[in-house]
């Protein structure tokens, strides 16, 4: 008998899940995880190995019980588990920082810690609110951006997510009321030679409007914010990156601050350190998260700039001279010592993002390219170590999830999309069975 017996029908007395009803029906119990690999257990008793080819919602880089991790978490849970961070630093803290901005565009210089993504965001949307104040531009408390987007679940982030498409429509009348554009254009990137197919037209089109439009509400717009070049939860789209440098340009008219949540993108994921490298521009403000820990704790990070950071801790124009945010668990010293272990592994010059991302990229592109063939499918595109199938139709999610997890593959598809973030260290073997099983659980579900 499995250790995990009895725990589905335990979980649906008392346990809510994520984007799910009360006692969702397909679960599988996770009974251990290492390297690449989950150990499930399926609701009917039966034991499967998957690959993790999710990285447990994209944030397990290193893959599970990482070693160097769990070997800094249990040192420093021997030395100080947890600190309030008012009124105190730490060692850990201050090397974390101090590593986040020696690896982040040149004018990022001030860090803010945070528990979760979503809160990384809501931080950055006060540090706008509260800057533009500052500098005497109170009514200037709106963001623009752009349709099809994600940027986390709270109340506020959840007002930038797609106001008709995203998944959070329901709360519209309790939502701020921010200012959307088109989405960009998207681009197409060739693995092969490493080169961006783009539309110029297409791209000056957006451009006009996108400008348009920021002119327009300049004297309510404080702020643009932007997943750069890959929009993740609300579609998996990849677009033209020139397209940031159009809101850089557009911003820097408009006295407006540029934050791109690099929550997704960031550490490597789309074949560069931070997304916004491909369009060679830097954010007025950043945040982080998801990889930040290896996927071992939750945490993220928001850094800005000198100048943004003055402004917010001046006290000027009737503002408190501080940011108004203090997490309870802001700065936690196991969060920062993951983070350092994390962020040395992912910049060693042997095993780290700069040598794996790329090995991944590869070997997605080949093995996703048979997908094509399939009637189901309207379109594969692979962006670093992002692999996205998408189908011309809605994914039966259940019956795909089953078919893929019989070919020993973990994935979590919606709407149309059947994608992988898999950790950077799963095999080239592993690899090419997410490819194998993702092409087969299509093709036995939808043809």
């Amino acid at each position: 008998m499995v250790e995990s017996q009895g725990l589905l029908p335990r979980d649906a007395r008392h346990v809510w899940h994520p984007y799910a009803p009360v006692e969702e029906e397909q679960l599988y119990a996770a009974r251990s995880a290492d390297g690449a690999l989950l150990r499930l257990e399926d609701p009917q008793g039966q034991e499967h190995t998957a690959i993790d080819a999710m990285g447990s919602w994209w944030a397990m880089v290193h893959g599970h019980a990482h070693p160097k991790l769990i070997d800094a978490l249990r040192r420093q849970s021997e030395i100080m588990p947890h600190v309030m961070f008012g009124g105190l630093t730490h060692e850990p803290a201050v090397r974390l920082a101090e590593c986040l901005v020696a690896n982040s565009p040149s004018d990022l210089q001030h860090v803010f810690f945070s528990d979760s993504g979503s809160i990384a965001v809501e931080i950055a949307l006060k540090m706008v609110i509260q800057y533009q104040a500052a500098t005497g531009r109170p009514d200037k408390n709106r963001m623009l951006t752009v349709r099809g987007g994600y940027h986390g679940d709270t109340f506020a982030t959840m007002s930038l997510c797609d106001p008709v498409d995203g998944m959070h429509h329901a709360f519209s009348p309790l939502a701020t009321q921010h200012i959307f554009a088109p989405r960009p254009p998207g681009g197409h990137y060739d693995v092969a030679d490493g080169s961006w197919n783009w539309d110029d037209q297409a791209l000056n089109t957006w451009a006009e409007e996108f400008e348009s439009i920021l002119a327009d509400h300049r004297d309510r717009i404080g702020g643009v914010i932007l997943e750069p070049v890959l929009q993740g939860a609300g579609g998996m789209y990849v677009y033209d990156p020139r397209a940031l440098a159009v809101a850089r340009h557009a911003c820097d008219a408009h006295d407006c601050l540029l934050v791109l949540d690099e929550i997704a993108t960031g550490f490597g994921r789309t074949g560069r350190w931070t997304a916004s490298e491909w369009a060679g521009i830097e954010p007025d403000i950043m945040c982080l998260g998801k990889a930040l820990t290896g996927g071992t704790l939750t945490g993220a990070a928001t850094l800005t700039t000198i100048r943004v950071a003055k402004e917010v801790s001046g006290g000027r124009n009737g503002m408190p001279a501080a940011l108004l945010h203090g997490p309870t668990f802001m700065g936690n010293p196991l969060f920062c010592t993951v983070s350092l272990a994390s962020l040395e592994l992912l910049t060693d010059e042997e095993s780290g993002w700069a040598r794996q991302v790329p090995r991944l990229e590869r070997l997605l592109a080949d093995g996703l390219a048979p997908a094509r063939k399939l009637n189901s499918v309207a379109d594969v595109r692979v962006l670093g170590a992002v692999g996205v199938i998408e189908l011309n139709r809605d994914v039966d999610v259940r019956a795909v999830t089953r078919a893929a997890v019989r070919r020993g593959v973990w994935i979590r598809p919606f709407r149309r999309l059947v994608y992988v973030m898999p950790p950077y260290i799963t095999t080239d073997a592993q690899t090419r069975q997410i490819c194998h099983g993702l092409i087969e659980a299509i093709d036995e579900v939808h043809g």
